[in-house]
């Protein structure tokens, strides 16, 4: 098989998952790094507010590789969407394709639902409530929880830490609520 054609398509969980599993050892073998993206925004604005904020006050420039991997993550899905784009149309099970449709989504054609996410809600309520709004609540659940899913899911898990299991476990609770709960009653309302 191609190379090119290797990383266009989907990998199988048994090799995507230890693959990003591995990341946790190397990043601690390689120097005591843990594994998380949402501390990169504390880095970011520690470096860019000059305020003299206490939460922002440390020696941010420890933590750059933090950075350079979250410029990483950008860079590879930018590249990813653009030129190693699946060509495969997404495979969606019957069942959930009725479910999305009974709310009003039925653009199937790429990775996001279009009818939500396009240039043309950014400055609609819809575009308020869930780019604005959801991105604030993400944020706060970020900072309450004392990280996001990759770090506590992945990282904290690994080593065995009980805040990243209940953490982890509140996460998915949230997210089952919310899609099947909350999310019918906004897109109606939208």
């Amino acid at each position: 098989m191609e190379f090119l054609e290797l990383i266009r398509k989907p990998w199988p969980w048994y090799v995507a998952g230890p693959l990003i599993g591995l990341t946790v050892p190397v990043l601690l073998l390689i120097g005591n790094k843990s594994f998380g993206i949402s501390s990169s925004l504390r880095h970011i604005c520690a470096a860019c507010i000059p305020a003299g904020i206490p939460f922002f006050q440390y020696n941010w420039k420890r933590e750059m590789w933090n950075l350079f991997f979250v410029a990483g993550v950008l860079l590879g899905g930018l590249v990813a969407t653009q030129w190693l784009a699946n060509p495969d149309t997404i495979v969606i099970a019957p069942a959930t394709m009725a479910d999305l449709r009974a709310l009003g989504l039925t653009d199937f054609s790429g990775l996001m639902p279009t009818e939500l996410f396009n240039t043309a809600n950014l400055f609609s309520p819809k575009g308020f409530v869930f780019f604005v709004l959801g991105g604030f609540l993400v944020g706060f659940g970020t900072r309450w929880a004392g990280g996001c899913t990759s770090g506590h899911a992945i990282m904290g898990i690994s080593n065995l830490q009980w805040a990243s299991v209940v953490a982890t476990c509140c996460f998915m609770v949230g997210g089952f609520a919310m899609t099947h709960l909350i999310l019918p009653y906004i897109l109606k309302l939208l």
